[in-house]
């Protein structure tokens, strides 16, 4: 199972939130590229960086962040966060992302969504499937879509979507453990797709947990920076 630290990205700087509300930003790093570069000198190979500007924007905010880290690092980034148009998608693989994560886009225009699929490959295109009680969360995760989260991934799926991250943003930065009953019931739904799973990892022992489940992934961020999972734990899970 791959580890994929998270970075979140507002105003420059590395934060973090709860239950993606904004109100509760809490800044652990001013220099994003020193955390990524941490990262890197521990064995990580993946980054999931996270324009949370542009996600409550009309477009990427964050790109030269990206840019550095992707330059300066040998880290493959999956990027997310205000991608909304083909000129969006356009600077963020020019800017150095490896993969990036359409949510909102795939909820309202999902022509376009399809389009990067099928222009980019299924190996570069994530389907980001935010949840709130089963339920589809967009911009943001400011608005409520309608759309419940296994139709939801099905249908993609359907369409030649592998990759889908899936955040329960009631467990999103509370350290209280993923929803690992969540998970289940998408893979036994959906054994198809590769699933990272995002949001409520407190301890190391959730990873072999959602590894038995079947996720393909599992993005860390609360839990890394607030110690609760060191590095050199998962430089040891890496070589294992």
């Amino acid at each position: 199972m791959r580890i994929i630290p998270a970075i979140d990205i507002i105003d420059g700087k590395c934060v973090r939130l709860s239950k993606g509300d904004y109100s509760t930003k809490k800044i652990y790093n001013e220099h994003p590229l020193e955390v990524a570069k941490q990262f890197e000198a521990h064995g990580i190979q993946h980054l999931h960086l996270v324009d949370l500007d542009g996600a409550k924007s009309k477009h990427i905010v964050n790109h030269s962040i990206l840019e550095q880290i992707a330059t300066k690092t040998s880290l493959k980034v999956d990027f997310g966060g205000g991608l909304k148009s083909d000129e969006d998608v356009k600077i963020a693989f020019n800017s150095g992302a490896s993969q990036v994560t359409g949510g909102s886009i795939a909820v309202k225009d999902p022509e376009l969504f399809l389009d990067w699929l099928r222009r980019y490959g299924d190996d570069r295109i994530i389907l980001g499937a935010d949840a709130l009680d089963e339920q589809i969360a967009i911009s943001g995760w400011q608005e409520a879509s309608g759309e419940e989260v296994i139709p939801f991934i099905k249908n993609y799926s359907e369409k030649g979507i592998r990759y889908v991250i899936c955040t329960d943003i009631s467990k999103d930065g509370m350290l209280a453990g993923p929803s690992f009953s969540l998970y289940r019931k998408i893979l036994t739904a959906i054994p198809e797709i590769q699933l990272i799973a995002s949001g409520g990892i407190s301890t190391f022992e959730d990873l072999p947990k959602l590894f038995e489940i079947g996720c393909e992934g599992a993005i860390l961020g609360k839990a890394i920076y607030e110690g609760r999972i060191t590095l050199s734990q998962l430089e040891t899970y890496i070589q294992c």
